[in-house]
């Protein structure tokens, strides 16, 4: 199991993954930009589809775990190692 430091855009022109950055703490965070609007949960359930298609898995194994109201957000990721995720999405 796999977690992941997501900062996330919502409302964006088209849906992508920006790639990786740092926080302010110097930990590793990805980037993602989303069309949906952050209203009822559109913008997380957004985000929880392009990553689960992203990483080739269905979208039960990807979840938010923490931040669902806040643009920071933890997600877990079910059947993958940190590193493979990691690697699967720098690849991209």
């Amino acid at each position: 199991m796999a977690r992941l430091a997501v900062k996330l855009t919502p409302g964006a022109a088209s849906d992508r993954i920006d790639g990786w950055d740092a926080d302010a703490e110097g930990r590793p965070v990805l980037k993602v930009r989303v069309r949906a609007r952050p209203i009822e949960g559109e913008a997380n359930e957004a985000l929880v589809r392009l990553l689960a298609k992203a990483l080739g898995l269905p979208r039960s194994a990807v979840s938010v775990q923490r931040g669902g109201q806040s643009r920071t957000k933890i997600l877990v990721i079910e059947g993958l190692s940190e590193d493979e995720a990691k690697a699967r999405l720098t690849d991209l």
